[in-house]
């Protein structure tokens, strides 16, 4: 803020500003002001601080009026980059302060704030599908998982196709958004391949590429870059390896 009063003190004032009144020969004095009176130019010498009278012939008034008014408006251009820029920067507190600081996924509908409901998932092998705990994960066996949700289509939906999604995470971890699989009674949100040994979890899952905001320490804004195709998509939250996604799906 104390930047763009400064730019804007100085597009005020530079008609008053420190100019160069130049000559017909390709020097120039250093002015505060002139004006013409007649066939001389009287001006305010910066230097020796005291009006002085030159003859109209030897200024050159072209190059010294286009000089200060290209001036001019590199601060005018200036002090406008300004004032959008701070005027972004309110918008963006004024969105971080209405996002509530339970963690989740949340939507501002004009003056509502709408909370995406954490869908259930459950872990699915070729042998059984068991309910993701968050706090105490589902032991799992070398071989192949997926992360599924029941049904083939969210309960939430969203209008529009660039969605603003607003992530209060519970903790410091990835998070992204992903198109989900659709297969007959479920959606899959992560594939698992399950070293053998290690039990560690690589993971599999469609990425959409975002853009990012931080709002806040915990907070978050992701908008898609380009329109989302019609389908199932969801907000993530995990980490890396860890088996402990969190899915908020529309």
């Amino acid at each position: 803020m104390l930047r763009l009063l400064i730019v804007l003190s100085l597009a005020l004032a530079a008609p008053a500003a420190t100019f160069k009144l130049y000559l017909t020969d390709g020097g120039y004095h250093l002015v505060r002001e002139y004006r013409i009176e007649g066939d001389r130019v009287r001006y305010y010498s910066v230097e020796r601080s005291e009006w002085e009278e030159i003859p109209l012939k030897l200024v050159d008034l072209k190059r010294t009026e286009a000089e200060r008014a290209q001036r001019e408006e590199a601060l005018r251009k200036e002090a406008e980059a300004l004032t959008q820029e701070e005027s972004f920067e309110r918008e963006q507190r004024r969105q971080a302060e209405r996002i509530p600081r339970q963690p989740g996924v949340y939507l501002l509908d004009g003056d509502q704030v709408r909370a995406i409901p954490q869908a259930e998932c459950k872990i699915a092998t070729s042998k059984r599908r068991t309910v993701l705990k968050i706090l105490s994960p589902v032991p799992i066996v070398a071989g192949k998982a997926s992360v599924e949700l029941d049904g083939e289509q969210a309960k939430t939906v969203l209008s529009g196709d660039r969605p603003e999604l607003f992530l209060r995470l519970s903790s410091p971890e990835r998070f992204g958004l992903v198109r989900l699989w659709v297969q007959k009674g479920s959606r899959i949100a992560q594939k698992w391949s399950i070293v053998p040994l290690t039990q560690e979890i690589i993971e599999e899952q469609q990425d959409i590429e975002v853009f990012r905001q931080q709002l806040d320490d915990d907070l978050y804004k992701l908008w898609p870059v380009e329109p989302l195709k019609p389908g199932e998509y969801a907000v993530i939250q995990y980490t890396e390896g860890k088996g402990n996604l969190q899915v908020w799906d529309f």
